[in-house]
């Protein structure tokens, strides 16, 4: 039947349907009662048309799963019926909106074996009850014009809030104590809260650790042997980013280290932040966790 769909032009080249039909073994009466249910209004036309506003509300929302846009459509309509997950991907297959992931990040940093190190306070529990507590840092790299632009985040293990931000076309040490202290700066709060890393020389530097220790964090670091495990949280935030802001979007290679600055900062800064569906904390941006963490609190008050 949909062979025959196809030939005719779902039913509109007329002229050769009997003939289909008979070269087919099947009836025009059969093939007319197959075309039929096409004819009608599709019955999840609205979620559709719903999605499409989701998709069309940021630059980077494109790159929203069957995940992400059921939780999308629960933050909006959180007493309304929304269809199940399964039902939004049979949705997003029909709009042609399905992809996957395209590359996977791999780590930078080196670890320093003479160095001292930090215990591993959290021990792949990258889970915190309350924000500003536990938090994770790492650096990743992106090829642009001339060289490399390394990145340092620092991303609360709450809410997935970056916190810290910092860029340059060096991974030196340096680059990381800036990332604390724009996190201080940012977030006075935080003094007191563990900072997770690699056991990169970066972070074992004696530099890194007197800031550290100057801003009031508490370090902690992977487990002896450096197991990418211990600090997975951080690699899907850079796979994340990548997908979703530079991967078929951009040809970094082409790009000054200041033009992908400025983009990552937008992304982070306005859009993760504020405004980017994270799974990880319930299918929420961090701002309404945060938001939502800060009002229960005055309720119990």
């Amino acid at each position: 039947m949909k062979f025959l769909a196809q030939k005719v032009s779902d039913g509109k080249g007329k002229q050769n349907i009997a003939r289909y039909c008979r070269w087919l073994g099947i009836s025009r009466q059969g093939f007319y009662k197959f075309m039929k249910p096409s004819e009608k209004p599709w019955k999840h036309a609205a979620i559709a048309q719903e999605i499409r506003d989701i998709i069309a509300e940021d630059d980077w929302n494109d790159s929203y799963g069957k995940k992400r846009i059921w939780e999308a459509l629960l933050l909006k309509h959180p007493d309304g019926d929304i269809p199940s997950i399964t039902t939004i991907y049979r949705i997003l297959t029909k709009m042609g909106m399905i992809h996957k992931a395209k590359k996977k990040p791999n780590g930078i940093t080196k670890a320093d074996k003479n160095a001292r190190k930090s215990d591993d306070l959290l021990r792949r529990n990258f889970l915190a009850d309350s924000p500003f507590t536990k938090c994770i840092t790492d650096m990743t790299e992106i090829p642009v014009k001339g060289g490399k632009l390394y990145v340092s985040a620092i991303f609360d293990c709450f809410h997935l809030e970056v916190l810290g931000l910092s860029m340059d076309t060096n991974m030196r040490a340096e680059l990381c104590i800036k990332t604390l202290r724009d996190a201080h700066n940012k977030h006075p709060e935080l003094c007191g809260a563990i900072i997770h890393s690699d056991r990169g020389s970066q972070y074992t530097s004696n530099d890194y650790r007197a800031a550290m220790k100057r801003h009031g964090f508490i370090q902690g670091m992977n487990s002896d042997g450096g197991r990418c495990h211990d600090n997975a949280r951080c690699e899907s935030m850079w796979a994340r980013m990548k997908e979703e802001l530079l991967y078929g979007r951009y040809d970094t290679t082409k790009m000054t280290a200041a033009e992908v600055k400025s983009l990552i900062w937008r992304y982070y800064e306005s859009y993760w932040n504020n405004r980017r569906i994270c799974s990880a904390i319930g299918g929420m941006p961090p701002k309404v966790k945060l938001d939502r963490y800060y009002d229960s609190l005055q309720a119990v008050a």
